[in-house]
């Protein structure tokens, strides 16, 4: 049980890290819309990110596949200005039951680059045979789930806060947040490594 909450713990913090905000930016692109009354879909939309996440970590602990870390670290915050610009030019529009699957879909590709951000990582903390590994990324995953749906309901808290106590319309509400996004990720891709040739 102490080995379930060492790789719980670090997918824990992999999120809820400071130093790495990506994550915790990407996610609330992802929540921006959404109220308490759709819990479903974002709990879906989460455990498909995390689906997706958890395959990329598979995928690279077999050697199936290999990314340069520069273009990973270029393509994560691109992710979190697609997700942040599709919801600033749709904010407020009724799109929640169209291309359902589409968003998903992206969803969990989003989730493989993620993942792939993290994988050389996870590689060097885990010793032993690529099966070996299965257990402890099993327990990995469960972290970063957990903390994810602890992000989503926060941002879903001050959602609410700021749409009953503020006044803010939903769509003023996600047209703000995901203009904040846009604002914080474009520097992030512009000081990206992979320009420096």
């Amino acid at each position: 049980m102490s080995e379930f909450w060492i790789y719980f713990q670090i997918g824990l913090k992999h999120v809820l890290d400071i130093h790495a905000y990506d994550h915790v930016l990407f996610l609330i692109a992802l929540t921006v819309p959404y109220s308490f009354k759709d819990w479903k879909r974002i709990l879906l939309l989460v455990s498909v990110f995390t689906i997706g996440h958890t395959l990329a970590l598979i995928l690279s602990v077999f050697g199936i596949i290999a990314v340069k870390v520069n273009l990973v670290e270029f393509l994560i915050p691109i992710t979190i200005l697609i997700t942040a610009l599709y919801h600033l030019f749709t904010a407020g529009k009724a799109t929640k039951n169209e291309g359902v699957n589409l968003i998903f879909m992206v969803t969990l590709f989003f989730g493989i680059i993620h993942g792939l951000g993290f994988s050389n990582y996870f590689k060097t903390i885990l010793g032993g045979t690529a099966t070996s590994k299965l257990v402890p990324l099993g327990e990995f995953a469960l972290g970063i789930e957990a903390a994810q749906l602890v992000v989503v309901f926060v941002v879903l808290v001050l959602s609410y806060i700021v749409q009953t106590v503020f006044r803010f319309s939903k769509r003023d509400w996600a047209l703000v947040m995901s203009a904040f996004i846009v604002g914080v990720v474009i520097p992030m891709i512009i000081e990206s490594p992979i320009w420096n040739r």
